[in-house]
């Protein structure tokens, strides 16, 4: 049984915790590049937008 969820919904409630806790690191600060990409939907985002989707692909075939 798969589980899916936006990835606009998964990094805007990792932003969100980010914002919160105050954390600071390269940690934060990829999750909120990726979350404005992937709301913004500019030139890069397909680019970007592939990737995440091989590293989550890879991230399955891993598990399986």
């Amino acid at each position: 049984m798969g589980f899916t969820i936006s990835a606009v919904l998964l990094f805007g409630i990792a932003s969100f915790f980010v914002l919160k806790s105050k954390a600071a690191g390269a940690g934060a600060a990829i999750v909120l590049f990726l979350f404005g990409f992937f709301t913004a939907g500019t030139g890069a985002y397909e680019p970007i937008t592939n990737l995440v989707q091989s590293a989550a692909t890879a991230l399955t075939d891993i598990a399986e």
